[in-house]
Parts: structure tokens; sequence; C-alpha cells
């Protein structure tokens, strides 16, 4: 019977060493758009054979609670097909935070569980055991529980605000000079609390502390932040509850939950640097200092005349180069696939050279403007960075905005304002610059923009899917 327990340990490991490499195999995939798609399946078969090897385990260690287990799984597939079906496009960044929260929640839950053995009785273990349990559980409980506090604020800020009995409540942009220092002093009541435990650890008390604290540190990093930061919150947010998962692993010497989590971890944190470096930001600077608009939408005071589908077909007719630069405007009216019509009428009728400018931070989350144009099966070779494309613009006859305001302000070439010193697609260095777009308001930052007032600009003003099949069937008459 030993040589069997023995030999099931064994295969166990193995089982925990092929679901860390499907999970690294899969991150190096989701590195591309064109191979993303094999990446997230190759995550999701690892997490499958993490889950069947961990309750294998289990049952070997004295018997898994087959009910709670399948009760479990079930009522979690459920909810994710539910929310994967169910939410649009336009919702992704929401459902990113959100997922982002859940998961730091229940690492720390997790981590909780173990902790909580010993206050009901449980056997303690001592020396340095003793200590590296609880330093992992009191910072997985930090990290977890600021995450998911965290995150649901970034959603509700993402979604700009809450809707409580009928009344839409706009989520606050606040954070005075004073909240910073309130910042360091929770963050240094949760290492005490941490060391405390260690010396009393069926004191639930600290525990309690440390999750109450936790909490309000996550709402008060995320609430001094504006939305144009927001999809480096987001980044963050995720790298966070990878670290929390990492914390927990080293509570159960569990290898598969240590990989995992620092994967999770270290990518996100690098994702969170290259878009403050595209942002011209440092991290620091995000989470302490307020930016990307205080919620206060400025007053506008000039008007422009709008232009209609033939002006803009007629300007097109001829051109030989066009940039596209979409925005979070073409998100919400879902019009990636009229887009990629209007690039493959003119490619094919005027022998056009199309590309599409992609801002890093374009959208509410990273890569939010490929994953909809993948959608559309627009050619990965198209979509070019910023950096790379901006060169062109001087070159180029049409460049075509449909819905991007703050990505493509000049404003942000000043020193001053909410966008000043963030790096811009450089739109107004075209020759004409058509905008979609459904009115002059201003954007997420709440800084007018001066593109729209440019004598080379020709404004389309309405939805963005309702203007560009306005386009394409002008375009096609012409």
């Amino acid at each position: 019977m030993s040589a069997i327990l023995d030999f099931m340990s064994n295969w166990i490991s193995v089982g925990y060493l092929f679901s860390a490499i499907l999970f690294i195999m899969g991150l190096k995939k989701l590195g591309h758009p064109r191979t993303a798609p094999r990446g997230n399946q190759l995550g999701a078969l690892g997490m499958l054979v993490a889950v069947v090897v961990t309750v294998a385990s289990m049952q070997l260690e004295g018997g898994a609670q087959w009910t709670l287990i399948i009760a479990g799984m079930a009522i979690g597939s459920l909810i994710g097909y539910w929310m994967a079906v169910r939410v649009e496009m336009t919702g992704m960044p929401e459902m990113v935070a959100l997922f982002n929260g859940f998961g730091g929640a229940a690492s720390a839950l997790v981590a909780l569980s173990e902790t909580w053995k010993y206050i009901d009785g449980g056997t303690i273990p001592a020396g340095l055991e003793l200590t590296v349990t609880m330093v992992a559980a009191g910072l997985s409980a930090l990290v977890g529980w600021m995450t998911l506090t965290g995150s649901l604020l970034a959603m509700y800020k993402l979604k700009g605000g809450v809707e409580i009995f009928g009344k839409w409540i706009k989520t606050p942009t606040w954070g005075p000079a004073w909240l910073n220092p309130v910042k360091i002093i929770l963050l240094i009541s949760v290492a005490v609390l941490i060391y405390m435990s260690i010396s009393e650890p069926t004191n639930s008390d600290y525990l309690w502390a440390i999750i109450g604290i936790s909490c309000v540190l996550g709402i008060i990093l995320v609430l001094p932040i504006g939305g144009a930061d927001m999809p480096v919150v987001v980044s963050l947010l995720n790298s966070l509850s990878g670290i929390a998962a990492a914390f927990t692993g080293f509570i159960f010497s569990n290898s598969v939950l240590i990989v995992a989590g620092s994967l999770v971890g270290a990518s996100g944190i690098i994702l969170t640097f290259i878009m403050c470096k595209a942002m011209n930001r440092r991290l620091i600077d995000v989470l302490f200092k307020s930016f990307g608009g205080s919620g206060e939408k400025v007053d506008l005071t000039r008007t422009k005349v709008g232009s209609d589908a033939d002006e803009v077909a007629m300007m097109i007719d001829g051109a030989r180069k066009v940039i596209i630069i979409p925005g979070y405007g073409m998100a919400v009216s879902q019009c990636q696939h009229q887009v990629k019509e209007f690039a493959d009428l003119i490619t094919e009728k005027y022998d056009t050279e199309v590309k599409y400018a992609i801002h890093p931070v374009a959208g509410r989350m990273p890569g939010h403007m490929n994953v909809l144009l993948a959608e559309a099966n627009v050619p990965y070779e198209q979509l070019i960075e910023m950096d790379e494309i901006n060169s062109e613009f001087p070159d180029c006859d049409v460049a075509v905005v449909i819905g991007a305001n703050d990505t493509t302000n000049p404003a942000a070439r000043s020193g001053e304002g909410p966008l000043a010193g963030m790096p811009i697609i450089d739109v107004d260095a075209a020759r004409t610059v058509v905008i979609i777009k459904r009115s002059l308001s201003v954007g997420y930052a709440g800084v007018d923009n001066d593109l729209f007032y440019m004598d080379k600009t020709m404004m389309l003003f309405g939805d963005g899917k309702k203007m560009m099949t306005a386009l394409n069937n002008s375009i096609k008459e012409n």
C-alpha cells in the first residue's frame, strides 16, 4: 500500500510540473494576437490539470469531499460560461477588472482557511514554519483583499458609475494630499499586525484587522486615479492577483500555485511598466498622484460644422495612404467589421495603402483595440504600434479617427493639464483628418481636443457603426 501511495505521490508531482509547463507555454503564446487563442487554450488546459491533480492529492491524503468539489466546479463553470457569453466587447475591461478581484479574494480566502485552523485548535507549527506561514498568510490577505476592493472600484470607474435603486451615481475621483500618508500608515499597520500574529497565531483579531485594513487600502489606492490611468490600474491589479496566489502557494508548499502566481504577477508588472512607459508616467506617480482628470468636464465653447459621408468619400478618393486610428468609440459602437470593410474597399478600389495606428492605452484595457480588430480578421501586419507609425503621418493623405480622443489630443504635448507629457498618436501631422464621433465632448481625461477644430479636420458626427456604414456605401457609389 505504501509503495502505491509513493507511486501516486510521484505522479502528482509530475502532474503539477506538466501544469506549470502548460501555463508557461500559454503565457508565451499570449504575446502575439495570432497565437493568443492557442495560449488561452493551453492556460485553461493547465488549470484543468492542476485541479485534477489537486483533487487526486486530497483523495490520497484523507478523502476529497466530492459533493462540495463537484458542486463548486459546476456552479463556477456555469457562472463563467454565462458571463463570457453575455458580456459585450465594450464590457470586457470591466469583466477583466472583476475577475482580477475575484482571483485575489480566492487566494486570500484559501490562506485564511489555513490559518483559521490554528484558531480552531489545530496543530500550530513551530519555528521557521510558523513564521513563513503567518507572513505568507498576512501578505496574501493584504494583497488579495486589497485587489478585490480596488478591482471593484476600478470596474465601476470603467463603467462610469453604479446604478442604485434606479439612480445612476457617478464613481468619484478623489485624492487629497493627506491621503498618501494614510496609505503608508495603513501598510505599516498591516506589517505590525503580521508580526503580532506570529506571536499569537490563535488570535483572530489580527486576521480581521488585516482584512479590514487591506479592504480600505484597496479603495483609497484606486480612488484618486483618473480614467486616463485605468488601463495601468487594471494591469497592476492583475499582477497583484497573481502575487496573492503565489503567497498562498508558499503556505501549502504547492508548486503549481507558486509558479502560476509568479507568472501572472511577473507578466502583469512587466505589462504595467510597459504601459507606464508608453504614457510617459512612473508607476509611483500613478499610485500616489491624481492623474487623468479629476472627473470635472470642461465647458465646450467652440463649435465645428460637421461633414457628411459623401464629402469624406470624395476626400478619400485618390488617397494613396490612409491610417486608421481606433479608440473606445469603435468598441462602443461595435463597428470593427465596418472598419475592416472600409479598408478592403479603398484598398481594392483605389489601391490605397491602409494601416492601423494602435496606442498602447487605447480603450479601457491593454490590447483592447487589437482584440477588436483581430475579431474582424484585420491582418496583424497592418496593426502598427504608436512609436513605429508616428513618423509616417506626415506622408499620410487621410487619417481616420474612430472614437479616439485622449490618445490623439495635442494638449498632451504641453506641460500642463492631466494629459501633460503623455505620448500620443501624431494624427495632426496628416494632410487630412477625418474624425468619427458622436459629438465634440471631451474624452475620459476631461480635456478639450484642439484636433477637432483644425481646418484640415472633417467631423462625422454620429454613431460609429452608422457613420462607417454610410461612408462605405458612399465609397461604393462614388
